[in-house]
């Protein structure tokens, strides 16, 4: 597993980076895959926040805790990485992984602006688009508790947006 630790707003120390390579170390049992994680330890006033990322055969996994003491956000955090981790390997028993090559994408978040009624960009970020079915899209998009997921459609190659729409239910757009 590749493993890096970025500190935010607290002195780095090497028993904290320690501490958060091993508790991640608990899902090494879970995947077989090469495993990158990002651990982000950051200190604002009280509150101590533990966010880490795996990326794993495509498939990123977030999940972000909030305590008083990083030692137990760090914990806390584990605890719900392995909880997607165990529900992730669950639903891939029953699907069949696709092949491909991931399509890179950029995504702007536009939003607008309180003077004047302009449009503008207010975040610009790079996807990796994945071949991948609609329920291994499904399955991403329950994983980020994303709204909405860009893919692309493993059997006919179309770039595809699937997205929650507010009854629960799923929408799906494809791209011809």
């Amino acid at each position: 597993m590749n493993t890096t630790v970025t500190f935010r707003h607290v002195q780095p120390s090497e028993a904290l980076k320690a501490y958060a390579e091993e508790k991640i170390g608990r899902i090494d049992k879970y995947l077989q895959e090469p495993i990158d994680a990002h651990w982000v330890l950051m200190v604002e006033k009280i509150r101590h926040i533990a966010d880490v990322t795996i990326l794993v055969n495509g498939i990123t996994i977030k999940a972000e805790e909030e305590t008083n003491d990083l030692y137990r956000a760090i914990d806390k955090v584990v605890d719900k990485i392995e909880i997607q981790v165990k529900k992730y390997k669950e639903k891939l028993k029953n699907h069949r992984p696709s092949s491909g090559t991931p399509l890179s994408v950029q995504l702007n978040v536009i939003a607008q602006q309180e003077f004047g009624g302009q449009t503008r960009v207010v975040r610009r970020e790079n996807i990796f688009i994945k071949p991948m079915t609609l329920d291994e899209a499904i399955m991403q998009m329950d994983l980020l508790s994303n709204d909405f997921l860009i893919y692309r459609d493993a059997s006919s190659s179309n770039t595809n947006l699937l997205y929650r729409r507010k009854d629960g239910n799923y929408g799906l757009i494809e791209a011809q």
